[in-house]
């Protein structure tokens, strides 16, 4: 009797195939694909987490610039309303020295002077900040006459638009 050879049938030709005696040509095929894939996935996985990398980074980027440019029209404000303080400061040195020092028309100029003064003061001392504050806490303590305030100024001002 003769040795056997395992021979199987190939599937896809249709032929007999002798597996002992076939050359190894290293994995196969499904082999590389599923290599394939598995780097293809892990390059994907590198890409999307390089994107999401830049876009924290862009969005850190956009939020500090937004900061800074709050910072300095919060500045700017400031330093704006410091020096009307300072000129309200001087026209009630002006009204002091220049106006009428006698009489009703006396005590109207020094009045007048005071209230000119401590809201220079005002100013000068608070920043845009603490002048919020202010004003949100007079509208809690005053809702009623601020909303009638707030009507009148919405109403002049669509006047003033509608010319």
């Amino acid at each position: 009797m003769a040795t056997m050879n395992p021979i199987k049938p190939d599937a896809r030709q249709g032929n007999a195939v002798d597996r002992h005696n076939a050359p190894d040509h290293g994995p196969s095929t499904i082999d590389k694909a599923k290599d394939m894939a598995a780097d293809f996935g892990d390059k994907a996985k590198d890409m999307a987490k390089d994107a999401a990398h830049s876009v924290r980074d862009a969005a850190h980027n956009v939020r500090d610039m937004a900061k800074d440019a709050a910072s300095t029209a919060e500045k700017k404000t400031d330093s704006a309303i410091h020096s009307v303080g300072a000129g309200m400061a001087d026209l009630a040195g002006t009204i002091r020295d220049k106006g009428p020092h006698e009489g009703a028309l006396g005590n109207a100029s020094n009045r007048l002077a005071k209230t000119l003064e401590s809201g220079g003061q005002y100013l000068q001392e608070e920043g845009i900040a603490s002048m919020a504050e202010d004003f949100t806490n007079m509208i809690r303590r005053n809702p009623v006459p601020a909303l009638f305030v707030g009507i009148g100024l919405g109403f002049l001002l669509a006047r003033a638009t509608r010319r």
